[in-house]
C-alpha cells in the first residue's frame, strides 16, 4: 500500500512521527544543567562524599574533573550535571550540601550553565581584543551577556553601535580619576556586571577599584624573555632582536600585572620578521589569550588560588 504523506500530515489524532516530536521537545525543555565548584583542604573520600551526595538528589553527573596541590594539601573539583526541573529543589540542595561543606571544610558555589554572566567591555584605542571579543559574542562561542562598553577614547564608539551595545565615553586623566571610576562603578551597578574585561584599557585601575571587584577583573598584556616595559614594547623587543614573544592573560589586584594568571601563549620571531610583523604577531596572541580567558572565566572553569588557577578542561 502506498503512503499518503500529505494526508497522513492531516490527520488528527497523533502519528509516531508527531509523538516522538512532542517528546524530544518536552525532555529538551526539561533538563537544567548545573556547575559544582568545590575547593577544600585534601582528604580520602571527597570525591565519594559529592559524587554519592548528587547520585542522593537524582543527579545525573555529565562530567567531572579534579585537581590535587600536593604542596599545599588542596583539592579541587568541578563537577557539572543534569537535574530534572520538575523535581529539583535548589534551596534544600543548597541546605543538605552545606551541611557536607561545613563538616569537609569546602568552599563551593552553585551555577547553571544557562545563566549568561553579564560582561563589561573596557577599552581605550587599540581595537583588537575588543573588536574579536565582540564577534566570538555575536557568534555564541562566548555565553554571556554584554550590556555595556566604556571607552575612555571614543574609538570604539562605532564598532559598539555596529554590535549594538551601548558605548559610554568616560575619559580619565590624573585630575578627574577618583570621579571616573565612580561614573564606571556607577555603570557596573545599573547593569549588574559580573565581569569587567579590560580589553586593552590603556589605564591603571586604582586600588579601590581593584579591592571592589576581586577575581573579577581580566586584563591582557605582552610577556616578553626579557620582559621589556614602556609605551612601546614591541618596538623595544624588536630593537633587543628577541627570538620568543608572549602575552599573559590575568586577573587584575592591587599590584600591578602580579594577579592570578589564567592563560598565557608565545610564538616565535625570525630575524626575517620587521616591526609590523612582531607588533601583528603579539596581537594575535592577545586576541587569544584574552578570548581564552574570557571564555574559561563565564563557562565557570577557573578556580583561583594562592595567586595562582586552576583551569578545568
Amino acid at each position: 500500500m502506498g503512503w499518503d504523506g500529505r494526508s497522513r500530515y492531516n490527520r488528527e489524532e497523533t502519528t509516531p512521527l508527531t509523538a516522538l516530536r512532542e517528546d524530544f521537545s518536552t525532555r529538551t525543555l526539561m533538563p537544567k544543567t548545573a556547575i559544582l565548584l568545590i575547593d577544600c583542604p585534601d582528604r580520602k573520600g571527597l570525591v565519594a562524599a559529592i559524587a554519592n551526595f548528587l547520585l542522593e538528589q537524582n543527579a545525573n553527573i555529565l562530567h567531572a574533573d579534579q585537581h590535587q596541590d600536593n604542596a599545599l594539601g588542596l583539592f579541587f573539583m568541578r563537577i557539572e550535571f543534569m537535574l530534572d526541573d520538575g523535581e529539583f529543589d535548589e534551596a534544600a540542595f543548597r541546605l543538605n550540601f552545606a551541611k557536607i561543606a561545613e563538616f569537609l571544610q569546602m568552599r563551593w558555589r552553585l551555577e547553571y550553565t544557562d545563566r549568561k554572566p553579564k560582561v563589561a567591555l573596557f577599552v581605550s584605542q587599540y581595537m583588537h581584543c575588543i573588536a574579536d571579543l565582540l564577534q566570538r559574542h555575536k557568534s555564541g562561542e562566548l555565553r554571556c551577556e554584554i550590556p555595556v562598553i566604556v571607552g575612555n577614547h571614543p574609538d570604539a564608539a562605532a564598532l559598539a553601535e555596529f554590535y549594538g551595545i551601548p558605548f559610554h565615553l568616560i575619559e580619565v586623566n590624573r585630575q578627574n580619576k577618583q570621579q571616573a571610576e565612580a561614573q564606571q562603578m556607577a555603570l557596573i551597578e545599573e547593569h549588574g556586571v559580573e565581569l569587567i574585561v579590560l580589553a586593552r584599557y590603556m589605564q591603571i585601575l586604582s586600588p579601590e577599584f581593584c579591592r571592589r571587584y576581586p577575581l573579577r577583573i581580566i586584563n591582557v598584556h605582552h610577556s616578553f624573555l626579557p620582559a621589556f616595559v614602556g609605551a612601546k614594547p614591541y618596538h623595544a623587543a624588536f630593537a633587543r632582536g628577541v627570538k620568543l614573544i608572549g602575552s599573559t592573560s590575568h586577573y587584575v589586584t592591587e599590584v600591578l600585572d602580579d594577579g592570578p594568571i589564567i592563560e598565557q601563549d608565545v610564538t616565535r620571531i625570525s630575524h626575517t620578521d620587521e616591526l609590523d610583523d612582531l607588533i601583528q604577531k603579539g596581537r594575535d596572541l592577545e586576541r587569544l589569550v584574552l578570548s581564552r580567558a574570557v571564555r574559561w572565566h563565564v563557562e565557570r572553569r577557573v578556580l583561583a588560588y594562592a595567586n595562582k588557577t586552576v583551569i578545568f578542561s
